[in-house]
């Protein structure tokens, strides 16, 4: 039943993971029936966006639903190719505030460092879908070859940096031995207090966090870690157990869900993953309006859509399971939820989640 490249597949190896990632429509059959609409876009993928999904992803999707929400994040899909109004290579302004090589600046006290283009699976929906394209394009200023000395020195020079994320890509595409020479040397930084790691691993090859590389993070604390569960189907024994492992070892883990259309943005999927992520102790945080990048339009709701969704989280979860509904855009992060609070001219005009209202006055 199994085939070659699965026989040689050491499962719970992550490198192992990674060398096995299925790259082709005849390896995606050994766990899909791929669509005609699957198989033209993945042809289409060639020469514009990169395509990969590890084995243990691939086990999660269903093998004869093209709606599957795991299917949908990680198989090429006609809707990539098509052309929508305002759509942006970088609408969250990345390259506009690109300061170094690595270094992006848009906030007074933190900035985010691109560690690499790579990744273990390649979202349909990334933000950063200019990262993952086979041809010229890149967030970084030249490449990620680059030597380190200008982003460390950028970061040294700025002491209101306060706060540093890894992201890319997926940081975690590194072994641990690269990583804790990036964190150590920020470390060395005074000014550098938190240090944030974004992966997606702990969802898309949750073999990563081993034990060791833990141990590693415990060195360098406060480490933070945001990951990116996007729907409950994500969250299984495996992934569970690498979250466990990462706040044992004192790393907080939050989740950072971006709201796609047709795999999440309908209230009982919602609460189900909010459920889920408490239920491993891991912290609801951000819910992101799907940024609408050239190639990930497809998967834009509506923003009433988002709303409506976070109307029927407040005040029925409790306040913790909640995350905040942003949009993110060149000005920034900008929340999208309703407004509750209304100044009048005696006071303020307060309205909670069942509608009902009530004045609270200032009169003091």
């Amino acid at each position: 039943m199994l085939n070659t490249q699965k026989r040689q597949l050491v499962w719970e190896d992550w490198r192992s993971q990674l060398k096995h990632r299925i790259t082709t429509v005849e390896q995606l059959r050994e766990w899909v029936t791929v669509t005609p609409e699957e198989e033209e876009a993945i042809a289409q993928c060639e020469g514009k966006y990169r395509w990969s999904i590890t084995p243990y992803y691939a086990s999660l999707m269903d093998r004869n639903d093209p709606s599957c929400p795991i299917r949908q994040q990680a198989i090429p899909q006609l809707g990539e190719f098509k052309t929508f109004a305002n759509a942006s290579e970088d609408p969250v302004g990345d390259t506009e505030y690109r300061k170094t090589n690595r270094v992006v600046h848009k906030y007074p006290d933190r900035v985010i460092m691109l560690v690499t283009e790579a990744c273990a699976v390649y979202c349909r929906h990334c933000t950063r879908k200019y990262h993952t394209t086979d041809l010229e394009g890149t967030y970084f200023e030249q490449n990620e070859a680059l030597a380190w000395d200008q982003d460390f020195r950028y970061i040294h020079d700025h002491p209101e940096i306060r706060d540093v994320l890894l992201t890319g890509g997926d940081p975690l595409t590194y072994g641990d031995e690269k990583l804790e020479w990036i964190i150590a040397a920020l470390r060395k930084i005074p000014h550098v207090e938190i240090i944030r790691i974004g992966s997606r691993y702990p969802v898309l090859l949750p073999q990563r966090i081993t034990p060791e590389f833990c141990q590693m993070l415990d060195r360098y604390h406060p480490i933070w870690l945001n990951t990116h569960f996007n729907h409950g189907k994500e969250i299984t024994p495996a992934s569970a157990q690498a979250c466990d492992r990462l706040l044992r070892h004192g790393v907080v883990v939050q989740n950072q869900t971006v709201l796609l259309k047709g795999i999440n943005d309908n209230l009982k999927t919602m609460r189900d993953l909010l459920k889920k992520l408490l239920k491993i102790r891991v912290r609801p945080y951000y819910l992101y309006h799907c940024d609408n990048v050239t190639g990930v339009s497809h998967f834009v709701p509506t923003i009433e859509t988002g709303r409506a969704i976070m109307r029927g989280l407040q005040g029925y979860m409790t306040g913790f399971a909640v995350p905040q509904y942003i949009i993110t855009t060149k000005l920034g992060k900008i929340p999208l939820s309703e407004q509750q609070v209304h100044q009048q001219e005696k006071g303020y005009l307060l309205e909670n989640y069942r509608g009902q209202t009530m004045t609270l006055y200032e009169d003091l």
